[in-house]
């Protein structure tokens, strides 16, 4: 945006001194401090809302930190805004998006992600074993095709906000408890048949499970998965988790790993595996949460949650504590 006379002149006067032209003789003008108004900021914000606004041959600025591209069409994330290293906060709703690529991880600094109203039908484990992992807090993937998420969600441990409303999942994931800086749970609307177990660890401000098909809990009927006597891999991986010994991928094959992950907690606070006792219980959501959106139109505010015993005594203990609060 420079003068072109000023900058010919310019450089007529540096091949000049190039030449060895005396210093006195060269065309140069007195320089004046250029004005605020006339030095261009970085841009760190662009907020496109149409398709016809979207740049197709100009590319994004490099310094954005806040990029919004909403009602676009998009059946996928541009690759130019993959490069965009600085970015902050990413919206990306009411676009056709149906699959997310795995760069999105390398946006080391985002910290808001929009997907608001696309088409998704998963979302990937990889991106939450990435950067995101430390860095997102705000994700928004309400109004889309998900039945289900990945268990790796739970290491998005600086998470403060999840939306979930208006998908059509069928569970949650089971260690969703781990994220502990989470503060504003909605699922709404979706399919949920209960809760896992897990989610009595959550201590949220706002949670808003409402228009969900919850079933009516019976501790009286129970889902038995008990294997008499215990396999030894049953043991072993219970005495794992028990005694909190370590171990990883370069000591036990990777599904183990993954098993040992999601092991179940029964009421007694021991570990099981795939040998248990399983219940749905009911749960008042104030137990979780400050503000709780009722959840149903009957000014409900109670749902089933999952309850695991690892033995029969256990689940027999449980069971005349129960019967006797009942009458």
């Amino acid at each position: 945006q420079a003068d072109v006379s000023h900058l010919k002149t310019f450089l007529s006067a540096l091949r000049l001194a190039h030449q060895g032209t005396d210093a006195g003789v060269l065309p140069l003008s007195t320089l004046v401090p250029a004005k605020t108004s006339e030095v261009e900021k970085p841009k760190t914000k662009m907020i496109i809302t149409s398709r016809r606004d979207y740049p197709l041959t100009k590319s994004f600025p490099y310094s954005l930190e806040h990029l919004q591209a909403s009602y676009c069409k998009l059946a996928r994330i541009d690759t130019r805004v993959l490069c965009l290293r600085k970015l902050r906060k990413l919206d990306l709703s009411h676009n056709h998006i149906k699959q997310l690529p795995a760069t999105i991880g390398d946006l080391v600094c985002l910290q808001e992600l929009d997907l608001h109203d696309n088409h998704l039908e998963s979302f990937s484990g990889a991106l939450c074993c990435s950067s995101l992992q430390k860095s997102l807090q705000l994700l928004d993937l309400s109004q889309n095709r998900l039945r289900a998420l990945p268990l790796e969600l739970c290491r998005l441990r600086a998470l403060v906000t999840l939306r979930l409303d208006d998908n059509e999942l069928l569970r949650l994931p089971c260690s969703i408890g781990r994220l502990s800086r989470l503060r504003f749970l909605s699922a709404a609307r979706n399919r949920l048949p209960f809760l896992p177990t897990d989610f009595r660890r959550l201590s949220l401000e706002n949670l808003d499970l409402f228009g969900n098909p919850f079933e009516q809990p019976n501790p009286l009927v129970p889902n038995i998965q008990l294997k008499i006597p215990l396999t030894l891999l049953e043991c072993a991986a219970r005495a794992a988790v028990n005694h909190r010994i370590p171990y990883g991928c370069h000591l036990l094959p990777s599904h183990l790993c993954e098993d040992l992950e999601v092991a179940k907690t029964c009421q007694c606070g021991s570990a099981c595996l795939s040998s248990f006792i399983q219940i749905t219980v009911t749960m008042n959501l104030h137990h979780v949460a400050h503000t709780v959106v009722l959840v149903d139109n009957m000014g409900g505010t109670e749902a089933p949650i999952l309850c695991y015993f690892c033995s029969l005594h256990c689940y027999s203990q449980f069971l005349d504590r129960h019967l006797q609060s009942n009458g």
